[in-house]
């Protein structure tokens, strides 16, 4: 048999060749012959090593060393001619190649990328939100900034929402003891968006050296995912209760902001275009979370479970980079791949879906769209021009912004052509859109 090609099903194929192994013995003794001048083998002087001694004792890795090397070239000439597009590593099976004097088969089981059904982009429905920045809107973004600038001043009395607090906490979860803060407090302002709400409301109402005992259930979609749909208890002593005082909004507030003539009116118009800014980003990220969920539950694909398997192996990897980078432990924490597993095969199809858009649509980032993308990406450093040039020193680090360059394309055709429904929200409404709204 000198190859075949078997279908197993859509996506999984096999392969089962032979390899001829007189082509290959020029090979196995070229490197018998380089090893008598290199090998260092006990009682015998470096490139005095008899040929029969070298074979004994390498003969086994070097057969099985290019034996292999013959396996991925045959089943790459096989793929190449089949023009066959592999997903995932195959799964190839010999007999032992250490063994093996005459010509061998093997075979060699994989999964391939699936075929990507074009979707009817005129049937995707959106909502398409418009936002007014308000004068309301600007006063209230004044007032957080106020509130970020607080000094604080201990006081006896009841805490309440604003208050900065510190306090030792003792938590458990069935029975078990989860967090204790020991001799150390935590300090932070109660009623942070940060935090847990209902955490919070409990604290409210303790003065310095009460002690309170309580419990609180965690929604099923909490995260951190340990403490999902659990009840956790409480015992909290309040240390130090601490209340705000807010900065004047006059000059000088304002030219701590940046305006540098210290005018009021200056201060609010640029707050609002700031805000005009991220309206414009928020709308345009809701707007491409609703199409890119669209293109996954419209699409009906034969996922290869290498990809997926993929998939949940970089998100684990990016969960606990994320965890170490917070100054977490992510080795105590038990990562099972079905927590990932529905969001990798989302993604996995999400990424074949727009593969195939950008291909049969020419929907690729041009290289001056990149360069805008890779403009606004360096707007974030101190020194734009010289982060421009670090982008483009090297050419795998323009991946990032051609990807997201390319989406943008993707958005903008699809937006172009589906279904709208208009949808007016306040700036509030909008800044708290969920991520798949």
């Amino acid at each position: 048999m000198a190859e075949a090609l078997e279908k197993i099903s859509n996506i999984q194929r096999r392969v089962k060749a032979t390899v001829p192994v007189a082509p290959l013995q020029d090979q196995i003794n070229q490197r018998f012959q380089q090893l008598t001048k290199t090998a260092r083998v006990q009682g015998f002087r470096p490139g005095k090593v008899p040929l029969s001694i070298i074979k004994r004792q390498y003969g086994p890795d070097i057969k099985t060393e290019v034996y292999s090397k013959a396996i991925e070239e045959k089943f790459g000439n096989v793929i190449e001619e089949h023009k066959i597009q592999v997903a995932g590593m195959p799964d190839i099976q010999h007999e032992p190649l250490s063994n093996i004097n005459d010509d061998f088969e093997f075979t060699a089981t994989f999964e391939i990328f699936p075929e990507v059904k074009d979707i009817d982009v005129k049937k995707i429905n959106i909502t398409d939100y418009e936002t007014e920045v308000k004068e309301k809107d600007v006063n209230k973004t004044i007032d957080t900034i106020a509130k970020q600038r607080s000094t604080f001043k201990s006081v006896k009395r009841a805490s309440k929402m604003g208050d900065k607090v510190a306090i030792k906490m003792e938590s458990f979860l069935e029975g078990e003891k989860i967090e204790d803060t020991g001799k150390e407090n935590i300090e932070f302002i109660l009623g942070d968006l940060k935090r847990v709400k209902e955490i919070d409301q409990q604290i409210v109402g303790l003065k310095e050296n009460e002690e309170k005992d309580f419990d609180v259930s965690y929604p099923k979609d909490h995260e951190p995912s340990q403490l999902a749909n659990k009840e956790v208890k409480y015992h909290i002593k309040m240390i130090s209760v601490a209340e705000p005082s807010l900065p004047k909004i006059d000059a000088e507030f304002a030219k701590s902001l940046g305006v540098e003539s210290g005018d009021i009116k200056q201060m609010n118009e640029e707050i609002k275009n700031s805000l005009l800014d991220e309206v414009s980003v928020r709308k345009k990220a809701a707007l491409k979370r609703q199409i890119f969920a669209e293109l996954v539950k419209h699409s009906k694909i034969e996922l290869p479970k290498s990809l997926v398997s993929m998939e949940i192996n970089r998100m684990m990897q990016t969960m606990q980079q994320n965890i170490e980078r917070q100054g977490g432990s992510a080795k105590d924490i038990n990562f099972q791949p079905e927590m990932f597993e529905g969001r990798a095969k989302e993604t996995s199809t999400l990424r074949l879906v727009l593969a195939n858009l950008v291909d049969k649509n020419k929907l690729q980032a041009t290289e001056e769209q990149i360069k805008d993308k890779v403009k606004s990406f360096a707007g974030n450093y101190d020194d734009p021009e010289k982060a421009v040039k670090w982008f483009y020193e090297d050419k795998q680090r323009l991946s990032e912004p051609a990807a997201l360059a390319t989406e943008d394309n993707v958005v903008d055709w699809i937006s172009s052509q589906c279904k709208k429904t208009n949808k007016t929200l306040s700036l509030d409404e909008l800044m708290e859109l969920q991520p798949n709204a």
